[in-house]
Parts: C-alpha cells; sequence; structure tokens
C-alpha cells in the first residue's frame, strides 16, 4: 500500500477529514491523497496557495505574518495549516511552504521547506532542510514528507 492510502486508512479509522494547504508542492500532496479510489471518503479539499495574496485570500496569513518572517517560515505554515482547517471544516491538514529551486539566499536556502499540521484545535511546526537536490526532488521529498506528518497525526 502506499503512504498516501496509509494516511487515508488511518484517517478513515478515526473519522478525520483531510485538507491540504500547499505552495512549493502545487497540489502534489492532494494529487497523491486523490490517486487513491475511495478518497473522497476522508480528503475534503486541497488549496493551492503560491502567491503570498493566495494565502491571504484563501487561508488568511496575515499580511504582518508574511513581512515579518517571509511566506518561508514556521510561523505562514502554521497559519497556513490553520486556514485550511477553518476554511474547509477539516479535522486534520497539512501546510507545505519552501523554496523549491532553483534559487534560494544565504538566510533561506533552496531546498528548505516549512510544514505546519493542524489536528483539532493543535497546531504544530517543523522545517526540513531537503538540500539543494533539484526542483523536482524538493518537491517529491516535500509531498512525501507532508504526506507522512499526515499519517503521524492520523494514526
Amino acid at each position: 500500500m502506499s503512504l498516501a492510502a496509509d494516511v487515508l486508512k488511518a484517517a478513515k479509522a478515526k473519522g478525520l477529514r483531510i485538507a491540504t494547504a500547499e505552495s512549493c508542492t502545487g497540489g502534489l500532496v492532494a494529487a497523491a491523497l486523490t490517486d487513491v479510489a475511495g478518497s473522497s471518503a476522508v480528503f475534503e479539499r486541497g488549496f493551492v496557495t503560491y502567491t503570498n495574496l493566495a494565502k491571504q485570500q484563501m487561508l488568511g496569513v496575515s499580511e504582518q505574518t508574511l513581512e515579518a518572517f517571509g511566506a518561508v517560515s514556521e510561523q505562514v505554515a502554521r497559519e497556513m495549516a490553520q486556514g485550511a482547517a477553518q476554511h474547509s471544516g477539516a479535522d486534520l491538514a497539512v501546510s507545505v511552504t519552501g523554496i523549491a529551486g532553483p534559487g534560494g539566499s544565504e538566510f533561506k536556502p533552496e531546498g528548505r521547506v516549512c510544514f505546519g499540521i493542524t489536528l483539532q484545535t493543535t497546531t504544530v511546526t517543523e522545517t526540513v532542510e531537503f538540500g539543494a537536490i533539484g526542483r523536482a526532488n524538493v518537491r517529491d521529498a516535500a509531498k512525501n514528507h507532508a504526506l507522512s506528518l499526515l499519517l503521524k497525526h492520523a494514526s
């Protein structure tokens, strides 16, 4: 069974609905979940919020948070996950925001991805440094990490 199928099975067993809020992955997490037959029993919706404006309009991320910390930050990942849960009614929401590359800077290097996960009223965040492994590889690694977070919190 795939990681996405495991997520769906665990969430279904607990009666959890899932939402995703994605930036650098551009919907890969939602696509992985909806590739699994029967996912509609668990998957509520996905938000692809590639721009700061989209993060604000669709998820309620504050302009002040974006200005103070930048889109690639645990603070924004937290607000994205919380916004996805609030705007969808889902019990479990994951967010992904990062720098897939090419590019980055000394302070926000290529391969840095911030994640948020909200389960009902609790949100946790983390940052993973995947490194400059190439855009497609960073996006794939971020998708898999987001699915792992969903599985951990759904189990």
